[in-house]
């Protein structure tokens, strides 16, 4: 079934929305056809496909949807650095063939790839042989990752958990934990400006940052041409929801609101495709996006 000729705001309401979720081709468990269907059956009407530093997922997501009714907008979720601290960005509505986007990811394989090996030899010493070609494995053509060492781990027989391999040895300040000089949060911003698309500040409450540095960092992020932030970012504590929204009235006033489920896998339903809704009062992102969503596949939404 093919799209409607809707517009952004109508698919809104047609339906959920979803504008962070992950396939195999970064470190979901679901094909980008699967995740587009599951999305279908969960009541989503306009869903992006964030995957981690890659867009290799979205033509096939561009199809599904066509067939499915889905609105796809096209995505990606940057890592970057600001400071010493790892953050996300997610880029929506990029166009994908963008020259400074390709550049931006072509960068960032390069030092994942470089991880991976550090990743490995931190393994390697703690009798973990073969770590390196068995999350390469898992991972297939998807961006190699933390979590598929963590799959390796299990799958290898080596202990019981995914959760278990984070808590031992790939979790923050643990062995596998390498630090890594991403590009930094302004460099990450112009990529995704370039590329035409809308810089998202992604999941802000998980960085463990206090009030002051939260502030902060919102400041930034505006300052260098961010236009919104994740309000939701699967179920989450209302009182977090309420003290972040007084946080974006006093520090990112100008920043739009956006959410996602930020979905891995079908078995955490805290992080299920569509779970969160934003609130009727605040200015959701996709205002900024006025074309239609018959347009769609001839280029970006235009601001």
């Amino acid at each position: 079934m093919a799209t409607t000729l809707s517009t952004p705001a109508e698919l809104a309401t047609a339906g959920r929305v979803d504008l962070h979720c992950h396939s195999t081709a970064s470190d979901g468990i679901l094909s980008p056809e699967a995740l587009v269907s599951r999305a279908k059956s969960q009541g989503v009407s306009l869903l992006a496909l964030t995957d981690h530093d890659t867009v290799a997922g979205l033509a096939a997501a561009e199809a599904a949807g066509e067939a499915e009714g889905v609105a796809i907008v096209p995505g990606i979720e940057l890592t970057a650095s600001w400071g010493r601290r790892q953050v996300h960005i997610v880029g929506l509505n990029v166009d994908a063939a963008a020259p400074a986007l390709r550049g931006a990811i072509e960068q960032r394989w390069r030092l994942r790839r470089e991880r991976a090996a550090r990743i490995a030899a931190c393994l390697e010493k703690r009798g973990f042989s073969g770590a390196l070609a068995g999350a390469t494995g898992v991972a297939g053509d998807g961006v190699l990752g933390r979590p598929h060492f963590a799959r390796w781990l299990v799958m290898a027989g080596h202990l019981e958990s995914e959760q278990q391999a984070f808590k031992r040895y790939l979790g923050a300040g643990k062995a596998g934990d390498v630090r890594v000089e991403w590009p930094d949060l302004a460099q990450t911003v112009e990529s995704i400006r370039a590329a035409g698309g809308t810089a998202v500040l992604a999941h802000p409450l998980k960085y463990g940052l206090t009030r002051t540095r939260l502030g902060a960092l919102l400041e930034a992020f505006q300052d260098l041409g961010g236009e919104a932030v994740e309000l939701l970012c699967g179920r989450q504590n209302p009182l977090q929801t309420a003290d972040l929204r007084r946080l974006l009235e006093r520090h990112g006033p100008r920043l739009r609101c956006s959410l996602g489920s930020d979905f891995h896998r079908p078995d955490q339903p805290w992080r299920e495709l569509g779970c969160v809704y934003l609130p009727a009062d605040v200015e959701p992102v996709w205002n900024l996006w006025q074309t239609s969503a018959s347009e769609r596949a001839r280029g970006p939404l235009q601001h």
